[in-house]
């Protein structure tokens, strides 16, 4: 009877022809779950919990967390906690699912699992009576949401499903199921989808609004950060929870379940061999092509197309489905054709969300069944990898790495974060090594369990076989985070180790020099965050200059010499003076700034305090263009920055809205997007001449040369005629050739190499005028005709690490990555690159802030 219920709904419902129809019935629990199979009466279904059908209603993520908590009460099969909080202070859950028995020996079956990644011990277990353990992760992009949806049945089947199949199953195997990663976003389109639902007749035609999400869509987190990006980086809470969780199993599977277009089908790995990265033993790909087995005869059985091998990749290893091949793991990518609503026409019919819903919970068994059948393969690939790893490490050349800036402590101790939540071991440098300080930096030995990582997270690659990329091509921390490194081999040895690094490490330490001040107070602006501490000034009220010259003045310590860009509060001008000192206290304490107190306007060298080169700060009163025509990440990873990490207000303005918006109110005005209209584009032209700053970078930098308002030209790569005048000769290249070729001419994510000039006010804060940057684009800008409106430029050998093709990289040899140009009375500021990258790339944050701060101080003889 099921079966025929099954064929006349995919007739009438699953896959329909091009037509509106009234609203169906909606499909019971029957239709997603497996034939012959029984199931326990006292465990609730969705329905009984939540009132209506799975697949009815997109789900919301209260109603999620409220039926798991309903099964985990009813099951002896279910455990269920808490692992994190959204920004939105949303609960993440990890439930754990296996035989009752397996749950009174969770703790030591852990235990024992863990060993597997331990080379000294690991040979000593028994695989033959440890379970193997998977988990399933759903619906990180919040409007992706089939894979949420999906674990709602997943998750009623094992806690209600009864026979000797599951009960063997469940003896055998520790199921840990992540059912949203990203409950702001699904919250967020749950609510866009539910809102648009007719109640009679399905809308399926793909130009209703149903299918097409306000910005900045249900995809990303609170502040719009994709966090299938973020295992490796781990800058949100979600994925530090989330990554802890890992690690706290080391599982043998992962799964990610994604969407894709409505008019594909169904994708699971492997993806394209060749884009695979190198540090992946080849043994997880048989085994994923084996896992692939298990999945292609269950989609077979329920009659839905799928594909494998021809797209996605494994090789940046800071999504879901990569992360774990680094770290002993399968992980397994599954992308679904989306519905992105109730119902949408598609290529291949009404493609209705109860179908999207099945093949995720289809695939999601047949995991389980492969785990079942390759357990012991599955136990021993966690085994050799860590054994291998062992071996490598001991014939490693490179002993260890030793990173720091001893001007500024942040950015040092967030790199030893970022390693330490990937389970490397950090100490800190106990004595000096070369430029090193003992204190002020830390060192990674490579003998360590996590070398693989290690090494994935130092490596310097520009070779490789393919040069597509789903994703970015490099991720060199020390140079996303502009630290200086240094690979140790015959110099290493263990009593350059210090204390070990832990997360209770990283309070930052300021100190006030010479105590309470009389004539001013100054703090150079090294330190990451220096901004946030100016802010706290400015925004209350203190008056603050910064130093466009060095000078050295005296301290309690004697004579000091000041850097550019030093901050200078002098005290005879302040309103408040005894506000300014417990400011300066706080900035001390909760800043990590030193802070010295200066007793003279003299100085011994240089310019004195009440010289004209110390230059008047204005309180930034930042906004941000949003909106359509921009990109969410962008402006997310602004409002980020300010709010998370400077304490700083920002406005997010609506692009539509320019024309009319009251833009007086700010000094500081960031784009990143497309273009505006003639009318928006005056209004902002004018804020500018009346001397505001825009800064505007990446795709921005068309509309802003377009517009008029900046003063840059681009290098034009077309095809040029040769000495003779005769055109090229055109080359006729096979068809199938032109996805890979075109492909080759992009930077999917690579790391330059360039320089700044750290006399302008864009280069404060930096101690070595060699810079790495993240560069995405094949947009490159000439170098300003005056001479000193280009602070930041590509050397001549300009790539660092990553993937670029020749062309690419000739044109970026001596071009601008920075170019200042002046309107009026005010400045523009085009960055061909976008400074804030995924809230990771620490080491150019700080050329972003500079231009806020800073960006009115320039001199408009020195802009293009």
């Amino acid at each position: 009877m099921k079966a025929l219920f099954t064929a006349l709904f995919s007739l009438l419902f699953g896959m329909m022809t091009h037509a509106q129809v009234l609203n169906p019935e909606p499909v019971t629990l029957d239709y997603y779950l497996p034939d012959g199979v029984t199931y326990n009466s006292e465990i609730p279904t969705p329905k009984e919990v939540l009132g209506a059908e799975l697949g009815e209603w997109h789900v919301r993520h209260d109603q999620l967390v409220k039926y798991m908590y309903a099964v985990a009460e009813a099951s002896n099969r279910v455990t269920i906690t808490e692992y994190a909080r959204t920004y939105e202070n949303r609960p993440l859950l990890m439930l754990t699912i296996t035989s009752p028995q397996n749950q009174r020996n969770i703790d030591q079956i852990k235990e024992e699992h863990l060993k597997l990644t331990d080379a000294s011990v690991s040979d000593e277990l028994n695989l033959d009576e440890m379970p193997v353990v998977v988990t399933m992760s759903y619906s990180v992009h919040g409007n992706e949401p089939s894979g949420s949806n999906a674990s709602l049945a997943v998750v009623y089947h094992l806690a209600a499903a009864q026979g000797s199949e599951i009960n063997e199953m469940l003896n055998n195997t520790v199921i840990l199921i992540d059912p949203s990663i990203n409950p702001d976003g699904l919250s967020r389109f749950a609510h866009w989808a539910n809102i648009h639902k007719s109640k009679n007749v399905l809308v399926t035609d793909p130009q209703s609004r149903e299918f097409d999400e306000n910005w900045p869509g249900g995809r990303t987190n609170h502040y719009w950060f994709d966090l299938n990006r973020d295992w490796l980086l781990m800058q949100h809470p979600e994925s530090k929870g989330r990554v802890a969780k890992f690690h706290e199993w080391v599982p043998q599977i992962l799964t990610d379940h994604h969407e894709m277009g409505t008019n594909a089908t169904y994708f699971f790995q492997p993806g394209i061999p060749s884009r695979t990265h190198p540090i992946t033993p080849q043994r997880n790909q048989d085994l994923t092509g084996a896992i692939a087995e298990y999945h292609a005869d269950a989609l077979d059985e329920i009659q839905s197309l799928y594909y494998s091998k021809e797209s996605f990749d494994d090789f940046y290893y800071g999504k879901g489905s990569t992360y774990p091949d680094v770290n002993g793991s399968i992980g397994i990518l599954f992308e679904q054709a989306s519905s992105r609503g109730h119902a949408q026409e598609s290529i291949h019919g009404i493609l209705e969300f109860p179908f999207t819903i099945r093949n995720q919970f289809t695939t999601s068994l047949s995991t389980l069944e492969a785990a079942q059948s390759l357990r012991e393969e599955l136990l021993a690939n966690t085994r050799e990898f860590y054994q291998e790893a062992a071996e490598e490490a001991d014939d490693a050349s490179i002993k260890a790495y030793v990173f720091g800036e001893e001007a500024d402590q942040a950015r040092t101790k967030h790199l030893a974060e970022m390693l330490k939540r990937n389970q490397v071991e950090v100490y800190e440098l106990a004595r000096d090594y070369n430029d090193f300080k003992a204190g002020k930096a830390y060192i990674a030995p490579t003998n360590q369990k996590q070398y693989k990582l290690i090494t994935a997270l130092f490596e310097r690659r520009t070779e490789f076989t393919d040069s597509l990329f789903y994703d970015v091509s490099a991720w060199t921390m020390p140079y996303a985070f502009n630290l200086p490194f240094a690979e140790l081999n015959r110099g290493y040895n263990k009593n350059m180790l210090g204390d070990a690094f832990s997360l209770d490490d990283l309070n930052l330490t300021g100190s006030l020099n010479g105590g309470k001040a009389n004539y001013a107070y100054a703090f150079e602006w090294d330190e990451y965050y220096a901004p946030r501490a100016l802010h706290r000034l400015l925004a209350n009220g203190v008056r603050a200059k910064v130093a466009s010259r060095t000078f050295k003045s005296i301290t309690e310590n004697g004579a000091k010499d000041f850097d550019y860009g030093t901050i200078l509060v002098p005290m005879g001008v302040q309103d408040d003076p005894e506000k300014v000192h417990e400011l300066i206290q706080t900035i001390t304490e909760e800043d990590g700034i030193t802070v010295y107190n200066l007793t003279t306007g003299l100085t011994p060298a240089g310019m004195d305090l009440g010289s004209n080169n110390f230059e008047n700060l204005q309180d930034p009163k930042v906004a941000v263009i949003g909106g359509s025509g921009t990109s969410s990440y962008e402006v997310g990873e602004v409002w980020h920055l300010f709010d998370q990490r400077y304490h700083m207000p920002v406005t997010i303005l609506e692009y539509e809205e320019l024309d009319g918006a009251d833009l007086d109110r700010y000094n500081v005005i960031v784009s990143s997007g497309y273009g505006m209209n003639d009318r928006a584009a005056e209004n902002l032209k004018e804020w500018v001449r009346e001397g505001g700053t825009l800064i505007a970078y990446r795709n921005a930098l068309d509309w802003a040369e377009s517009q008029g308002f900046a003063n840059i030209e681009f290098i034009d790569d077309e095809d040029e005629e040769d000495e003779e005048g005769e055109e090229e000769e055109v080359e006729v290249r096979p068809y199938v050739k032109q996805g890979p070729d075109s492909g080759a001419e992009y930077i999917g994510g690579s790391i330059f190499n360039a320089k700044l000039d750290l006399t302008h006010p864009l280069g404060y804060g930096y101690n070595d005028d060699e810079i790495t940057v993240f560069r995405s684009t094949t947009t490159f800008m000439k170098k300003g005709e005056n001479p000193y409106s280009t602070p930041l430029y590509y050397t001549d050998s300009p790539l660092a690490s990553g993937y670029s093709n020749d062309e690419n990289l000739e044109n970026a040899k001596g071009s601008a990555a920075i170019v200042v140009s002046r309107l009026g009375g005010g400045r523009v500021i085009t960055m061909a690159d976008n400074p804030n990258f995924r809230a990771f790339w620490y080491g150019t944050n700080k050329l972003f802030a500079n231009a806020v701060f800073f960006g009115h101080t320039i001199s408009g003889s020195t802009a293009n």
